[in-house]
């Protein structure tokens, strides 16, 4: 019997090149992040509302020191739970995982699988039908994490991959938490041959020989993450988040990166008391802005292609609102106006196709 279908992605943080994964049951809509970093919480939960999905858990593969995780805030937006290793020694968390547990997400599963020796608490995460595996730090592509700190044991750490990682099916798919040259995914059976630290013919022996060597740097952000990942991602002060949330208007995040309002949002929004400080721009050309679709009484024409030699026409100090046929274009005007230093702006959602669907009220007058 084949296995249930299964949404998958990797996602990548530039600061600490860690991966992120999204792994979703689409039948019933529950979904587990594993790895995720604070600074990406915005983007993860975008994602995750974009897919239509509900996050049920999140895992950490060990408490890292190169980033902190964002288990605490995800719990806190998605009322998620957040899962480490009963080994970890980390407080907050709310379920504490052992060797040979199962963590579910609708009809699927992970395997939780002990790999200690990068840290006490390393754990990876094997998919139910052994198709694919998360290996934290304990198995990069071509190499492995560091054994000279945070209770690392190159011995153990040897036998942890040879035993738990490397005995899966030679087809079985190994994704790291982290890669530093844009390697995105491995096998069992290339790791078995070509991993120059733990394949091919090396024992125990000449594995903690080439580690002892390394002479590695510590992490630079050593100091401050492992404290914050002992606490799961919590800060030090509740009121400390990702970064600013927008107060001047309820908007969303995409996964595209940028801030939208849905149409009746904006519509409610240019009725208030402070709606007059809207700088709001239809960024069609001319004859769009009174065809059949019309255009949204206070909009001002500034047509994308003008857009960039005319920003002096616009008030920095003011929220700014593109709005265009679909939300496509609108979407572009947002990046140019955030690059030019604009500080609180966002797209209008859909367009206005959506504001027309909507039967929200438009005006044709010439511009």
């Amino acid at each position: 019997m084949s296995a249930a279908p299964l949404i998958f992605r990797q996602l990548f943080d530039p600061a600490s090149s860690t991966y992120t994964y999204l792994l979703g049951d689409p039948a019933s809509g529950e979904a587990l992040l594993i790895d995720p970093v604070f600074e990406q919480v915005r983007r993860d939960s975008a994602l995750l509302r974009e897919l239509g999905l509900r996050l049920v858990a999140t895992l950490d593969t060990h408490v890292h020191a190169d980033h902190v995780t964002s288990a605490w805030l995800l719990k806190q937006r998605c009322a998620s739970q957040i899962l480490l290793s009963a080994a970890s020694g980390a407080g907050n968390a709310d379920r504490l995982l052992q060797h040979g547990e199962h963590v579910a997400f609708g009809t699927r599963h992970l395997e939780v699988r002990a790999t200690p020796g990068h840290t006490d608490g390393c754990l990876s995460y094997v998919l139910d039908d052994h198709s694919m595996a998360f290996t934290g730090d304990s198995l990069l592509i071509r190499g492995c994490g560091r054994t000279d700190f945070q209770q690392g044991s190159a011995s153990r750490l040897f036998r942890s991959v040879r035993e738990q990682i490397l005995s899966l099916p030679p087809a079985c798919l190994l994704y790291p938490g982290h890669d530093y040259r844009g390697l995105t995914v491995t096998s069992v059976a290339e790791e078995l041959r070509y991993n120059p630290r733990l394949g091919g013919d090396a024992s125990e022996g000449d594995f903690a020989g080439y580690m002892n060597a390394l002479g590695l740097p510590h992490p630079k952000l050593i100091d401050i993450a492992v404290p914050a990942n002992l606490r799961c991602g919590r800060p030090e002060s509740e009121g400390q988040g990702s970064g600013d949330e927008p107060d001047w208007a309820p908007l969303s995040f995409t996964f595209g990166g940028i801030w939208e309002i849905q149409p009746a949002a904006l519509q409610e929004k240019l009725r208030s008391a402070d709606g007059a400080a809207i700088q709001l721009l239809d960024v069609r050309e001319a004859e769009e802005f009174n065809n059949t679709l019309g255009h949204i009484a206070q909009a001002r024409l500034l047509p994308l292609a003008e857009l960039q030699a005319r920003l002096a026409e616009l008030d920095p100090a003011r929220p700014v609102i593109t709005v265009c046929r679909s939300g496509t274009r609108s979407a572009q005007a947002t990046v140019l106006l955030q690059r030019a230093g604009f500080k609180r702006v966002a797209n209008m959602a859909g367009g206005m196709l959506r504001w027309n669907a909507e039967r929200l009220p438009v005006e044709m007058a010439t511009p």
